[in-house]
């Protein structure tokens, strides 16, 4: 997986910038990212708060895991009925 450059705190910190008034190239150039980057980062974070993320990073975290999980399970129930077809 990719390393983030920005924390999702500082990420809602740079948001904030914007919804207070900042320009989009002047804020783009203070903290070094494009703009394409500024409006991704709004449609995924735009009106979140700090304590929201991280709820949203465990969640999605717990998502992944049970992904996970489901999918092993189905390839166990796959094995098991080749096995007991061909008997």
């Amino acid at each position: 997986m990719r390393r983030r450059r920005f924390s999702e705190e500082q990420i809602i910190g740079v948001l904030r910038e914007h919804e207070a008034g900042m320009k989009p190239s002047d804020l783009c150039r203070k903290h070094g990212i494009s703009e394409t980057t500024l409006y991704k980062w709004k449609a995924e974070f735009g009106g979140m708060t700090v304590p929201e993320t991280a709820r949203l990073r465990t969640l999605e975290e717990e998502n992944r895991r049970l992904k996970k999980l489901l999918a092993e399970q189905m390839l166990d129930n796959a094995v098991l009925k080749d096995l007991l077809g061909k008997n």
